[in-house]
């Protein structure tokens, strides 16, 4: 299932293959996000086309819309979004968590207890109970090539005593999603199962996490929260002392994660899977991410090795330089003042360009003997 082809002489970063039923995934890579069945303003021929191996879609914004009926009646999410690739689903209990926040009453409606989790839809209110085995169920209506299983993720700054509190339900889930996961028959097209290591930033309980969830039987490892507001160098600390407790020959999926130079450092760790909102949110808002080519190869992702451009400021009305799809930085800066549609896409398809690009460009390097 997971094949490690090299390891870095200079860093813990390693090359591996991970099979999939509808492909084969070269690490360490890169998922876009497809919450609900697309990425934003952009196609499945086109992510195709930019040569993502792989797409992230939720099960919680899944289920509620356009609900399990459908992606039945369609045989499952790549059929329903003409998408031939793998497609890893995250369960959707952050998104329970974190969408609750947003009203007092959501709040409210939201309980936790060893049996799953009770909330309200963000859409019509309607109250729903996902627990690990119907969280399974669903994700294998969807089709899922990899799953992941329902936990709780703590928030930052938490007490300790909450986070143990939480990572104690959360290993509870992990038993409970496996045993389901093993038991329900002939999972869809043979799909893969990961955990998830909880205790945000506690280091024996990070620990005892990873011990617990390496001695079961699941096909990977995530890292879940460390992309919910702590500081880099807590991140970068939980990563330093989590991988040697982590099993060698399985991947590894850092949750949520993140910027360039937090990615980078995380390959540099032994990290081979990755997911992040920020190519498609910051292209919404003309923010357009740019390699630095020269520094890229002399300084291996060294200092500034990519810029951020605001590209509705007036410095670029008159640019001809050229984004990746050939349109110039001046059209584009004149798409989004006057408010078209293109001007999303556009800075969409660039973005995830640069992102894509970018894990290539780390993998030829580990290859090399750079990273």
């Amino acid at each position: 299932m997971f094949e490690i082809i090299k390891h870095s002489k200079k860093s813990k970063a390693r090359l591996g293959i991970l099979k999939t039923s509808h492909g084969n995934i070269a690490t360490p890579f890169f998922m876009p996000i497809a919450t609900k069945g697309s990425v934003k303003a952009v196609s499945s021929e086109e992510m195709a086309e930019l040569g993502s191996q792989i797409l992230l879609a939720n099960t919680y914004h899944l289920y509620l819309q356009p609900g399990i009926k459908i992606l039945k009646k369609f045989g499952g999410l790549h059929k329903f979004m003409n998408w031939s690739g793998p497609i890893l689903t995250d369960s959707g209990g952050y998104q329970v968590f974190s969408l609750s926040e947003k009203t007092r009453e959501a709040v409210s409606l939201r309980k936790i207890t060893s049996r799953g989790v009770e909330f309200q839809s963000f859409i019509d209110g309607s109250k729903h109970l996902f627990t690990p085995e119907k969280v399974q169920d669903i994700q294998d209506i969807i089709g899922s090539d990899i799953k992941m299983v329902l936990d709780v993720c703590s928030p930052y700054p938490c007490a300790k005593s909450q986070a143990e509190k939480d990572l104690e339900i959360t290993h509870n889930w992990a038993e409970r999603s496996l045993k389901k996961h093993k038991t329900q028959g002939a999972p869809p097209k043979k799909s893969l199962l990961f955990g998830i290591v909880q205790g945000s930033v506690y280091k024996d309980l990070r620990i005892k996490s990873a011990k617990f969830l390496s001695q079961l039987n699941f096909d990977g490892l995530a890292i879940g929260g460390l992309a919910v507001g702590e500081p880099n160098k807590k991140m970068y600390q939980v990563l330093d002392y989590l991988m040697d407790y982590l099993p060698e020959n399985k991947p590894r999926y850092l949750m949520g994660v993140g910027r360039p130079e937090n990615i980078i450092e995380a390959v540099k760790r032994g990290v081979d899977m990755f997911d992040c909102v920020i190519p498609t949110r910051e292209a919404r808002h003309g923010r357009l991410y740019q390699m630095q080519k020269s520094k890229v190869k002399s300084q291996n992702f060294g200092k500034d090795f990519y810029r951020i451009l605001n590209i509705t400021n007036s410095k670029f009305s008159h640019s001809k330089q050229l984004l990746s799809s050939g349109y110039t930085f001046g059209y584009l800066r004149h798409l989004f003042k006057a408010g078209e549609p293109l001007a999303i896409r556009l800075a969409t398809l660039h973005n995830l360009k640069f992102f894509l690009d970018l894990f290539r460009q780390m993998r030829l390097n580990i290859s090399r003997g750079k990273l």
